[in-house]
């Protein structure tokens, strides 16, 4: 596989390059940032307001399950809803078992989506699944939509890991269950591709994933993946779980992955914490890349762990209030801004590196440790700019932010 050296943190994977509504992915462009519902899609109200929040969030593509007539139906209006909103975010569709019957059922459903999710393992049995399959490869055509051929561990299919158990029975040596299995997968989603492109899609509409559940399995698979195709690549450990748990397993696999250059678009499929919001897993998928430093899609504050020379809690209240104030305030500044992602804040608790991380970032304040005079540095681009004391310091720290945005990053369509 050939490799392309394009702003990654190591060599990137040369993938072919689809459009999904007004997003381009693989290729060189930037890797996209992807969410899911969890809403009732037939309740086109609630799903729109989730969609929406996702999107303002920063995910790029948002899918939606289909899988009834109810809900096909409400995907047009889906779409009505979001456009009167000024949210052109593209929605994909996600289909198992009866999809050929609700894109045929309801053409305005296909028409209103802009790219369709199949899972080979859950589009049909026997004789009937290629059938249906081609049957959902020619509405993507009808309506010039690309694909995602979604390959689960969750719901392989079974005929094509039965063919695989049988040729590893014939091995001299065979292999263990584990190579099997990741075998199967990425066979299924290769023959699926295929398949898809002897049907009549173009290969330059196809996207491929195969997910699982475990870090190093996924690690495999997709190594494996990307060394047999150039389709472009959706990156995610399924059903990655609640919390802390689901973040990090998340996280250690999709670093090592991107960091040689594989995935072209990512999801972080969090289990949401109970009353939880649903933004939480694009926010993570943003914070995976930019802390590698792949892509930058807000500010993000430096705050020292604390230690004994930092009992008081303000260093760690403030930089929690800076975050927050600063994420509020991105959908604003993105608009009226160029640059103002790449920005660089730091919080610091204690004279020992407070001075030093601050003069790092854009803007920083290294407040007073335990025992500390009570005053507070700014530094400005290195640059010490003035000094803050007293109880406002947050909200006096929080303007000049805001002052050094509007200084500093030039407004969008004005000219220099």
């Amino acid at each position: 596989m050939d490799l392309l050296i394009s702003g990654r943190a190591g060599a990137r994977r040369l993938s072919r390059q689809v459009r999904v509504g007004h997003v381009l992915i693989g290729s060189d462009a930037p890797v996209v940032v992807q969410s899911m519902t969890n809403t009732d899609t037939a309740d086109d109200f609630a799903t729109t307001m989730q969609i929406a929040q996702l999107a303002r969030a920063g995910s790029e593509l948002v899918r939606i399950t289909v899988n009834n007539d109810e809900a096909a139906k409400a995907v047009p209006k889906i779409r009505e809803k979001l456009l009167s909103m000024n949210l052109d975010v593209p929605l994909v569709g996600d289909f198992h078992y009866n999809g050929h019957k609700l894109l045929m059922d309801n053409p305005a459903c296909a028409e209103a989506l802009d790219k369709l999710r199949i899972n080979p393992g859950n589009v049909g049995q026997g004789v009937k699944r290629d059938t249906q399959f081609a049957s959902i490869v020619e509405m993507a055509c009808r309506y010039d939509k690309p694909v995602r051929i979604g390959v689960n561990w969750g719901s392989l299919d079974q005929s094509v890991l039965a063919r695989i158990m049988d040729e590893n029975a014939t091995r001299a040596i065979p292999r263990d269950a584990g190579a099997v299995m990741r075998e199967a997968l990425v066979t299924s989603a290769l023959e699926s591709a295929l398949k898809a492109e002897e049907y009549g899609l173009a290969g330059n509409k196809i996207i491929l994933s195969a997910k699982v559940s475990s870090v190093q399995d996924l690690i495999a698979v997709y190594r494996d993946l990307a060394a047999r195709c150039d389709y472009p690549l959706h990156l995610g450990l399924t059903e990655a779980g609640m919390g802390s748990k689901g973040i990090v397993g998340s996280t250690a696999a999709l670093a090592v992955l991107l960091q040689e250059g594989i995935g072209d678009t990512i999801r972080v499929s969090l289990t949401p914490e109970p009353n939880g919001s649903r933004t939480q897993e694009v926010i993570v998928a943003q914070e995976i890349l930019q802390t590698m430093g792949l892509r930058a899609f807000t500010p993000m504050v430096t705050a020292c762990p604390g230690c004994g020379r930092t009992t008081s809690t303000l260093f760690q209240e403030m930089a929690s209030d800076v975050q927050s104030f600063v994420r509020d305030n991105m959908p604003l500044w993105r608009d009226r801004f160029d640059g103002v992602e790449n920005m660089t804040l730091a919080v610091m608790g204690c004279i020992v590196n407070g001075p030093g991380e601050s003069k790092h970032a854009n803007i920083g304040i290294s407040l007073p440790g335990t025992g500390e005079t009570p005053a507070a540095p700014v530094f400005e681009d290195g640059v010490k700019t003035l000094t803050l004391r007293g109880d406002n310091i947050t909200n006096e720290f929080k303007a000049i932010i805001e002052r050094y945005v509007a200084r500093t990053y030039p407004k969008k369509g004005v000219l220099a």
